[in-house]
């Protein structure tokens, strides 16, 4: 599977979860019967804030720093992000001793940056937007020989996070329809390759902030488009999605059945939620998900839904907002 834009297959799912095996465990899948009974059929979700660094991406970087041959390893890796892809490079890099440059924009929080760090990574601030970040990471490719991992418009990025998916229907082959937190489509495509290459029937939900929602403005205009970042709760779905995107702009259109957007008072009150009825803090991006349930915009399955909790990478002091205003 090299660069030459060819199509993501099922057996490139397979081969991401052997490949990241040693890095990267299961997460698990749990019923939700405080969801279940408001929405009238059984609710799940997909924990993939249990992992280190308390996000999904984990997967994906781990997945494409492993394809990198030896020396190319050596010579180090960079990135841009709004925070999580971030922390999962610098993980990764971590694990297997290599050298790692992060590229962030002023928008990103302290958690996550403090977070990057932590993990022994070298951040540079580097504009206002993950864009912004981008064009310094690509010069850091020029001029260093370090190799760019993309955040999302990469076959094995994609392939990575759609080890998700084939966890799902191991747990779950009942599985009727699962929501998914749509930014850059990563996530969605990875997944939904996973579930419809396996039974076309499951029905694929993407859900964004109102806020720069790139991903679903790009569809709407049928191309991709560029958008200025806003503020949001869910900073994790921030950042365009490419005007030369490759992959995901293409596996969303073709693999994503419906997208709906939840405002940014549903978002409060679905972070408020979870920590009420779950005792779990989920940042902005993962409570989209439960936000759509809470605002009645899914329509109801026969069977069960799946919501991807997709990480819990937040400041305390916005959670404290959240559930101040959730009760």
């Amino acid at each position: 599977m090299g660069e030459s834009h060819k199509k993501i297959s099922i057996r490139d799912v397979w081969e991401a979860r052997k490949r990241i095996s040693s890095i990267v465990a299961k997460t698990p899948l749990i019923s939700s019967p405080v969801l279940s009974e408001q929405f009238g059929a059984p609710v799940y979700l997909k924990l993939e804030n249990h992992h280190e660094i308390g996000a999904f991406k984990v997967r994906g970087a781990a997945n494409k720093i492993l394809s990198l041959s030896l020396e190319e390893q050596q010579r180090g890796v960079t990135t841009f992000s709004t925070g999580n892809h971030g922390m999962a490079v610098a993980y990764v890099a971590q694990k297997l001793g290599i050298r790692a440059v992060i590229c962030i924009s002023n928008r990103v929080p302290k958690v996550k940056v403090d977070n990057i760090k932590r993990f022994g990574a070298e951040v540079e601030i580097y504009g206002n937007s993950q864009d912004d970040a981008g064009v310094r990471s690509y010069q850091l490719q020029k001029e260093e020989g370090l190799t760019v991992i993309k955040p999302f418009d990469d076959p094995y990025v994609i392939a990575g996070q759609g080890t998700i998916g084939l966890e799902l229907l191991e747990d779950l082959p009942s599985i009727e329809n699962v929501v998914v937190p749509l930014s850059g489509g990563g996530l969605l495509s990875g997944v939904a390759l996973a579930l419809k290459e396996t039974d076309p029937s499951i029905h694929v939900t993407g859900v964004s902030m109102e806020r720069a929602a790139v991903m679903y403005e790009s569809l709407q205009a049928r191309k991709p488009v560029i958008l200025k970042e806003e503020p949001t709760l869910a900073d994790s779905l921030l950042g365009g999605i490419g005007l030369d995107n490759h992959y995901t702009f293409k596996m969303v259109s073709t693999y994503m059945d419906s997208v709906v957007r939840v405002s940014e008072k549903s978002i409060a009150k679905a972070m408020g939620f979870m920590a009420d009825k779950h005792r779990m803090i989920v940042e902005g991006a993962a409570a989209t998900s439960v936000a759509t349930i809470l605002d009645n915009k899914i329509s109801r399955p026969k069977k069960n839904i799946v919501l991807i909790i997709s990480g819990c990478n937040v400041d305390l002091s916005v959670i404290h907002d959240a559930i101040k205003n959730y009760f």
